[in-house]
Order: C-alpha cells, then sequence, then structure tokens
C-alpha cells in the first residue's frame, strides 16, 4: 500500500449544478481532470466543500464512480449522519478502485465521545482496509482527535497512514509535536487554506487540501513548492512563499467560514465557469454585498500576482 496519494497539492471538489438543482456530474469530471492537468497530485470527493449533506447517498458514490472512471486519482469523505452510511461510502470507494479515504468523525449522536469516535473511525477503516486513509480533524465537526485514539485506530487498522488538520496553526503543530513527530511513516495535510507556510514549513506536512486552488491552482501550486522548498532552507523561497500567502490571505480566509463553498463557487463564475452559479438550495446565495467583496479581493489577488510573477521573472 501507498501513501503517496497524500502527497502534494489536493483540491476538495466542489458539486456543480444542473439548472434544476442536481448534481451536474460531467462538469464534476471536467473540473476534476483540468485540475490534475494542471498539477494537482488528486482530487477529494465528497468533503464538505462538496456539499455531502445536501447529498444523497447515491449522488455522493455516482460522483466519486464517475471521477474514477475517467482516470482522476480521487480520495473520498466518508461524512455520514451515522456510521453505517459512512462505511458504505467507503466500501463503496474501494469498489470502484478510489485511491484514498478522508475519514471524517461522527457528528450530530454521541459526536463529543472518544469511544464512540473510535468504533466509527474503526469501522471506516475496516471497510476499505486496501485503502490509504487519513483523519479529518475539524473544529467545526465537534470532536479532536488527540495522539492516543490515533496510535490505537493505527495499530488496528494499517491503511491509517495520515491526519488532515483544518483546525488552525495550533492543531497543526499538535498534530506535528504528538502525532507525526511520533512516527515518520505518519503524514500531516494541511487541510486550511491560511496555514499552508506554517504547516509545511514548521509542522513537515507532505501535502495540502486546498479550497482555493479550485480557482487558483496554478498560484496555490506555487505556494505550496515555495514552501516545500522553504522548509529545506531555501531563503529566497521562503520569502517568496510569504508574500504569496500573504496576498492570498483574504481569499483563503474563506475556507475558514461558513460561506466557504458558496465563495469558492463564485470565484469558479468569475473564471467563467458558469457551471457553478447555483447551489443545491435556492437560499444558499451570498448576499450583493459578499459578491462585491470577493470579486474586489479577487482582482486585486489577480493584479497584484501579475506584476509580483513579473517582478520574479525579471
Amino acid at each position: 500500500m501507498s501513501d503517496n496519494i497524500f502527497t502534494g497539492t489536493i483540491p476538495a471538489l466542489m458539486t456543480p449544478c444542473t439548472p434544476d438543482r442536481q448534481p451536474d456530474f460531467d462538469a464534476l469530471v471536467a473540473q476534476g481532470r483540468s485540475l490534475v492537468d494542471a498539477g494537482m497530485s488528486a482530487v477529494v470527493y465528497c468533503g464538505s466543500m462538496g456539499d455531502w449533506p445536501l447529498l444523497s447517498e447515491a449522488q455522493r458514490q455516482e460522483g466519486v464512480a464517475r471521477l474514477v472512471a475517467a482516470g482522476i486519482p480521487t480520495i473520498v469523505g466518508t461524512g455520514a449522519v451515522n456510521s453505517r452510511e459512512a462505511v458504505s461510502h467507503a466500501a463503496h470507494a474501494a469498489k470502484v478502485g478510489a485511491h484514498g479515504l478522508m475519514v471524517i468523525p461522527r457528528v450530530l449522536s454521541r459526536g463529543s465521545s472518544a469511544t464512540a469516535q473510535k468504533a466509527h473511525f474503526s469501522a471506516i477503516l475496516a471497510a476499505a482496509p486496501q485503502l490509504p486513509a487519513v483523519i479529518y480533524n475539524s473544529p467545526y465537526y465537534g470532536f479532536a482527535t488527540r495522539a492516543d485514539l490515533f496510535f490505537e485506530l493505527r495499530a488496528a487498522h494499517p491503511n491509517l497512514i495520515g491526519f488532515k488538520e483544518f483546525g488552525g496553526a495550533a492543531d497543526l503543530r499538535y498534530a506535528a509535536e504528538n502525532i507525526t513527530s511520533q512516527d515518520e511513516e505518519v503524514t500531516l495535510m494541511v487541510g486550511v487554506d491560511t496555514q499552508v507556510f506554517h504547516g509545511f514549513v514548521n509542522c513537515g506536512a507532505t501535502g495540502a487540501i486546498t479550497g482555493i486552488g479550485n480557482a487558483l491552482p496554478r498560484e496555490v501550486l506555487q505556494l505550496v513548492d515555495l514552501c516545500k522548498k522553504a522548509a529545506k532552507g531555501d531563503v529566497n523561497a521562503r520569502r517568496q512563499a510569504r508574500e504569496l500567502e500573504a496576498a492570498l490571505a483574504v481569499l483563503s480566509s474563506f475556507d475558514e467560514g461558513t460561506d466557504l463553498v458558496l465563495y469558492y463557487k463564485y470565484l469558479l463564475v468569475l473564471n467563467g465557469q458558469q457551471e457553478y452559479t447555483l447551489h443545491f438550495n435556492e437560499t444558499d446565495v451570498l448576499t450583493d454585498a459578499q459578491r462585491n467583496y470577493a470579486q474586489n479581493q479577487y482582482q486585486l489577488f489577480r493584479d497584484w500576482y501579475a506584476s509580483w510573477s513579473k517582478e520574479l521573472a525579471g
């Protein structure tokens, strides 16, 4: 079993909608293909960015199957309101030939119980023992997986090879200090766009799962590349990575808010991808003020990046 799927830069795909607000799987596959062609190492589907709570089990699994059939390296999110459905997604991922699992904690029912979470994680990992998997740690799911539970699970399930940390700078440091530094074979994925530099340079991350990378793949790939070089002591790369991350800061910060999918779909619309105009719920829309702000910030970054790139090239 290889953990290569959890290295590099991996966008968390959003689910485009048809005019009747159903999943547009043709557009989903096209987006996945374009991002991999741009240099992304894989895609995640269906995580929070894919609106998993708004899709049926069958819809999610069709999206996974379509991506895999198209030859796109695919990591499957297992988010569900009960362990039975989460197990179904893991088993389906293995059946259709997906490449990895992003294991999401149990939500709502007994979500704060470490005992319940251990059983939940174990059932998912056991359902696809040949698929490399990372646990998705996020404050939004209401449960923090700590080192003792992680290594209990890893001892029983060798396919658990890593940790995706969405909790921010302090949680990334905890993961590096207490989990990945304990076992060099465990990989750490940066899970939030605002912490790419910190994750790679200070915490030894091997990959990043990105939201803003859906709209700005070239720029995010460049940021990750600079961070990898900075982690090896490259002084110029360190400075450039800081500059690029600072310029991306506002757009990256959308990843931390409840409207992240609304914002990142809108950025794709600004890129000309009209298939991302709609959301599954009619009421899930940005306000006029939010759209104006996003558009202005997007243009500000693009203008800065054009000048910055010329300066680097010169």
